[in-house]
């Protein structure tokens, strides 16, 4: 078959990531990288041995699928171009601003029969993967997402930032509406909210416990799933899957009623089994596994925290 032409818009930090991928795969040809920083565009062009351009609208009509990895208020603007113009289109998360805008990118990508995924790169993680199998309903939730304070990505708030990933998790994990959430948080270092919690109930009775920092010392990305006869937790930076489940029949004196496997998993490459599902679902028209319709799930919740966030702190600035 012939080969997908392919390009990506935005080639900062994870811009470049996402170059590199797409050169190293045979089912594409990485014709274009695009970026409005000269020196930028043109080393990771060299790099990876493909074209820099400066604006993406020489693009439109001449790429069969994109990559959007630009700061989120361009999301809208660019992939709504690519997806008229024919092209299937990979948007970082969160996919737009505002739901309004997510809406309609994927009215687009309806209109004119393309894929639209969103990059929440979790669901592609190897602990992710495995825990699946053994997933069947899940009870509590809860997550720890913590990373040190870095001056790129303090221009949207961290639930907007880091816990956006964890919502998309329990939302896809929980499986059910949610009916409540509660949620408070507080700015650090920065002017918008650094770290943030979030007790989020779901109408089949589950609830997740959801936390995020980008002003801690260490980084960690932990997501423990109790459901009514196992335990299931994940180390999602390190790998590591630790089933805990309970045994059969009566236990012996002395002895635990569980049995307890832990699994060093393979690191893995998430951000490349994203890239090559997306290529897949070109190619064989399959719905994406992180849809339009996930990406906008995920920041309505999103927003709903973080203006429950920013009500509590206004009340007790108030007080």
């Amino acid at each position: 078959m012939q080969k997908i032409r392919a390009a990506v818009v935005g080639v900062g930090y994870l811009g470049r990531f996402h170059a590199q991928k797409y050169a190293q795969l045979e089912v594409c040809e990485l014709v274009a990288v695009v970026d409005g920083r000269a020196d930028v565009r043109d080393a990771v062009a060299a790099e990876v041995k493909s074209t820099a351009y400066a604006d993406y609208r020489e693009l439109l009509g001449k790429v069969d699928a994109v990559s959007v990895v630009t700061p989120t208020p361009a999301h809208f603007e660019i992939a709504d171009a690519f997806l008229a113009a024919g092209a299937h289109v990979l948007v970082e998360k969160p996919i737009t601003e505002t739901p309004a805008q997510a809406r309609a990118l994927i009215e687009t990508a309806a209109r004119n029969r393309r894929i639209l995924q969103v990059g929440h790169l979790e669901r592609f993680n190897a602990a992710i993967l495995a825990a699946e199998p053994h997933l069947t309903t899940p009870r509590f939730m809860e997550c720890q997402r913590l990373a040190p304070f870095k001056e790129r990505g303090t221009d949207v708030n961290v639930v907007l930032d880091l816990m956006i990933h964890d919502i998309d998790l329990v939302q896809s994990l929980a499986g059910s509406e949610i009916v409540s959430i509660d949620a408070v948080g507080t700015p650090v270092f920065s002017g918008e909210i650094d770290i943030a919690n979030a007790r989020i109930r779901f109408a089949n009775g589950c609830v997740a416990n959801t936390t995020a920092s980008r002003v801690s010392m260490k980084t960690e990305r932990k997501l423990r799933i109790f459901e009514d006869a196992a335990y299931i937790s994940l180390d999602l930076q390190q790998k590591i899957l630790t089933l805990i489940r309970r045994k059969e029949g009566v236990p012996q004196p002395g002895q635990l009623p569980v049995s307890i496997e832990e699994s060093n998993l393979d690191q893995g490459d998430a951000l490349k089994s994203e890239i090559v599902s997306f290529l897949d679902c070109i190619r064989n028209e399959r719905r994406p596994v992180v849809s339009g319709e996930d990406g906008l799930r995920a920041l309505e919740t999103a927003i709903r925290i973080s203006e429950q966030v920013h009500a509590n702190l206004g009340a007790r600035k108030a007080s």
